[in-house]
């Protein structure tokens, strides 16, 4: 008999937490490696903690150009010590620095991490973690200029992303929550985009062993609800293949506005079904999101090229950039560096349009570290994946949840208006 379907706002794990007391400007903390920081004005709160300027400590006070961010939580939380993991592990500055000069890259969005610790006060504990400050974030762009992004600076992004991913997937680490609130500009440079909130990221390869595919159904529908990859709809953790998956419905969405699951995103299971028939008919998904005027072959190009990974293949990243540069060929552009959010024609005002609420799921164990996570999608007539082969699958309950506002935000690098706008979208679980 399925379990019975947890009623929305009744998640387990965030009555359990406590907000972060705010600290007065001036506090100093002192990391691990004896590093000593000082704390400016609070710019934001997440989930479960404050975000606050900081610079190294000296006798300056921290002003409004700092570029710092300390994030801080009740050390008994857990949504922060999961995300130090990741940033620890994977954004070391020189670490990412020896990448870029392997690869020849000028940037790579992924914010570094500076340095991370506890710190007592009035008999409390608190954790803390340091890493880069970053700007707004796309979700405000994306709904500034009528929820549509010009195509030029999708193929860019697309581009932006793939590096990315690639670079936290020879990590051992999948994002599982690509997203435009999780993407947010350089404080100093509106050219360059980081991926951050690694609050759902997941090490699908410890010590370079790649996790075999298992469906578990208290985990079905992590995530974004509108992006979540078909791996994350039924329960499996998720994998490289997801990052991407995800990633090409952000592409679509952010070309035409609006996924065709989107008019239902409190129904987890015909979220699914639908995502399902997108990948068993592309073409048809792709006619459906676009007039033939207007359909990006590249997007369609590079959606079968994800969909042909198995769950433990490593991506062919060369061929993915490829297409979308070839994407940019065809409409007579180039990756210039420039990222330019003009209005798209024919797209709708900002007044005009329905604010879409975002669904979300807890990774209620060991809370990661983003603001949302891939989802799968799953259905009896169709074959799924056992350890990366296809089979004939066992009807297996359908498990839904619900779990409103049970993640930690990435305000750690945004200013106030764009870190409450985040919040606003975090984790959710829908009951059905």
């Amino acid at each position: 008999m399925p379990p019975k379907a947890k009623p929305a706002g009744k998640g387990r794990a965030p009555a359990k937490r406590k907000l972060a007391e705010e600290f007065p400007p001036g506090e100093v903390l002192t990391d691990t490696g004896k590093r000593s920081w000082k704390l400016g004005a609070p710019i934001g709160q997440g989930g479960f903690g404050l975000i606050y300027l900081a610079e190294e400590n000296s006798a300056k006070s921290v002003g409004a150009d700092a570029q710092y961010v300390i994030k801080v939580e009740p050390s008994e939380n857990g949504p922060l010590f999961s995300e130090r993991m990741f940033y620890m592990r994977a954004a070391k500055p020189d670490l990412i620095q020896s990448w870029m000069k392997a690869h020849k890259l000028k940037s790579l969005g992924v914010p570094r991490y500076w340095g991370s610790g506890l710190h007592e006060k009035g008999g409390k504990s608190y954790r803390f973690m340091v890493i880069d400050r970053l700007g707004t974030d796309l979700q405000k762009k994306f709904e500034q200029g009528g929820k549509r992004f010009p195509r030029k600076l999708v193929l860019q992004l697309g581009l932006r992303l793939v590096d990315i991913l690639e670079y936290i997937h020879e990590h051992e680490y999948v994002h599982a929550d690509v997203k435009a609130s999780n993407l947010m500009l350089s404080h100093s440079d509106p050219n360059q985009v980081y991926l951050v909130d690694y609050g759902l990221a997941y090490r699908y390869a410890p010590d370079g062993v790649v996790k075999e595919y298992k469906e578990d159904p208290k985990r079905c529908h992590d995530g974004t609800i509108e992006f979540t990859s078909i791996d994350a709809h039924k329960g499996a953790s998720p994998s490289r293949r997801s990052d991407l998956e995800i990633l090409s419905y952000c592409m679509v969405q952010w070309l035409c506005g609006r996924l065709p699951w989107e008019d239902k995103l409190q129904d987890p299971i015909y979220v699914r079904d639908s995502k399902i028939r997108s990948q068993g008919n592309i073409s048809e998904f792709m006619s459906k999101c676009f007039t033939s005027q207007d359909k990006p072959a590249e997007i369609q190009r590079f959606m079968e090229e994800v969909k042909s990974l198995g769950y433990q293949d490593k991506p062919a990243y060369d061929k993915l950039r490829f297409i979308l540069q070839d994407g940019l060929k065809s409409i007579q552009a180039k990756d210039d560096g420039k990222l330019e959010f003009a209005a798209v024609n024919g797209a709708a005002p900002p007044s005009a349009q329905k604010t879409t609420k975002r669904k979300k799921v807890i990774e209620e164990a060991g809370e990661s570290e983003t603001d949302g996570s891939p989802m799968k999608k799953k259905r009896a007539t169709k074959k799924k994946e056992v350890n990366g082969v296809k089979k004939s699958p066992k009807k297996t309950p359908k498990t839904k949840k619900t779990d409103p506002k049970s993640r930690l935000v990435e305000t750690g690098t945004q200013t106030s208006p764009g870190l409450a706008q985040k919040s606003r979208g975090r984790a959710k679980k829908t009951s059905s």
